[in-house]
């Protein structure tokens, strides 16, 4: 007979999970304290509390792993491709448009609905013989020594009262129910966990610009638009439809300063360059803002994921991470793909296939979380740096000009490839340290070239100097790089 998987939480983590269960042949039972996504009335409560997915090779490559052949396919029709980042500023009085790539050799992250993504995921899962589903159901407590849980059925998901209990054994518990997850709760009392959590000093809020008159996108659509104001950020992810889903990230401090002053139209104007009226009306922002909720930004660090062989936490319910890296439904989905791996690994001794699940998971997980938390300042600061811009053509040069070396930026090799962060965060150690070298090299090798005044012309000729004196440091330091 099937061993018997309950998995807590029916947002996308969870949902792959289900989906890899199942093919793998288990009995899958999934909990989800909110109603069905799919049913009417239910997605807007769903989707205006998580900001827009940015979707990359890690998430993709999930998916594909399931085996189900259409089912990667049916979600990247869902996407929208962004090449890049175009960042709006203001520039002595003049409104300036900058993109800056992602990727030296054209890769794209792709913009899609969480929501559209969890509904594809769960239509999946529909089909499947041995799944079933238990909406509105509420996690109350769990053994992970006796295998039971016990759940409340509540007729909708904000009921007060009381509800229907009932108890459930598995073999295995799958916790995927998000950052205050009830499973990690009562995990944590079975193994003992170190947990760490940070609210970060910033709060977010939902926006939505709608498609111009003539229907169309009212901004460059293949972008991930960025107003990078250090201590605030204004970010637009394209959607199918042609509008694009906005988001304000502020300090507590602020939005309690504009919520107090009713100063926001003003605010947008000063620090958004282009945004009101071009995007959003006055009235459609001050309504935008004041109706949708600012959130808070959670950041939540743990170890170990599991306990024994019953139960297991995946995606935010181990390490809930702020969406500055667009890695945070990435990380959860290649959760379930090396959770599985370990599984399939061990068919027969699930205590070790969890075991090495947190070890192996753990130090990446932490990786990835640290250098979300960094990247606010890349997006809000750094990216109208001239040195940041410098050190990133240096690196992508580097990248499509010595690819023997191995060298490739931090966040390509995040983004696009499905290397371990833990790794990812090594080879970007030793490459800055190669790195703060060659650029001290190269800027004693510009002013000594004689060429520092020499015009448009000397500096071209320059700037290829020093090109050919970074190659031929790199490739000195290239065993280094791949290390």
């Amino acid at each position: 007979m099937p061993e018997k998987v309950v998995i807590v939480g029916a947002g996308p983590v969870g949902s792959l999970a289900a989906l890899y269960a199942a093919i793998q042949g288990f009995h899958v039972d999934i909990y989800e304290l909110r109603a069905d996504v799919r049913q009417p009335g239910t997605t807007l409560l769903y989707s205006t509390k998580s900001i827009n997915l940015a979707l990359s090779e890690r998430g993709i490559n999930s998916l594909r792993q399931t085996g189900l052949a259409n089912l990667a396919h049916a979600v990247l029709d869902e996407t929208f491709p962004m090449h890049g980042r175009m960042i709006h500023l203001d520039k002595q009085g003049e409104y300036v448009r900058t993109p800056q790539l992602y990727d030296a050799r054209g890769k794209s992250l792709l913009a899609m609905d969480r929501a559209g993504l969890n509904k594809t995921l769960l239509d999946h899962l529909e089909s499947m013989p041995n799944v079933r589903f238990f909406f509105n159901y509420k996690l109350i407590s769990a053994d992970f020594k006796k295998n039971l849980a016990w759940f409340e059925r509540h007729s909708k998901p904000d009921d007060p009262a009381r509800g229907t209990e009932i108890e459930v054994k598995f073999d295995l518990l799958i916790g995927a129910d998000g950052a205050h997850s009830a499973v990690r709760y009562h995990l944590m009392k079975f193994v003992p966990m170190g947990y760490q959590q940070e609210y970060i000093d910033k709060l977010w809020c939902q926006f939505l610009i709608p498609p111009g008159p003539t229907g169309d996108f009212r901004l460059p659509p293949n972008y991930l638009h960025i107003w990078p104001q250090d201590e605030s950020m204004f970010i637009a992810l394209p959607n199918l439809d042609k509008s694009f889903t906005a988001t304000l990230f502020h300090t507590r401090a602020g939005f309690d300063e504009l919520d107090t002053s009713g100063k926001v139209i003003e605010y947008f104007q000063q620090k958004f360059p282009g945004v009101v009226p071009n995007l959003i009306t006055p009235e459609d922002l001050r309504k935008q803002y004041t109706e949708n909720e600012h959130l808070p930004l959670i950041s939540i660090k743990c170890s170990p994921y599991h306990f024994g062989s019953s139960g297991v936490i995946v995606g935010d319910a181990a390490h809930a991470m702020v969406p500055f890296y667009g890695q945070g439904m990435n990380a959860g989905l290649e959760d379930i793909r090396v959770l599985f791996e370990f599984l399939r690994k061990h068919p027969h001794d699930r205590s070790r296939a969890l075991k090495e699940y947190s070890e192996q998971r753990t130090p990446d997980a932490h990786t990835i979380n640290d250098l979300a938390l960094r990247n606010y300042y890349e997006m809000a600061t750094d990216v109208k740096k001239p040195l940041y811009l410098l050190r990133k053509w240096l690196e992508e040069k580097l990248d499509l000009y010595l690819p023997s070396a191995g060298w490739a930026t931090q966040y390509s090799r995040v983004t696009f490839s499905n290397m371990r962060y833990s790794e990812v965060q090594g080879r970007a150690h030793r490459q800055a340290s190669i790195l703060n070298n060659v650029v001290g090299f190269a800027f004693v090798t510009f002013i000594g070239s004689g060429l520092w005044f020499a015009g448009s012309g000397g500096v071209q000729r320059a700037k290829m100097g020093v090109m050919r004196s970074i190659c031929l440091f790199a490739q000195g330091a290239q065993k280094l790089v791949q290390g």
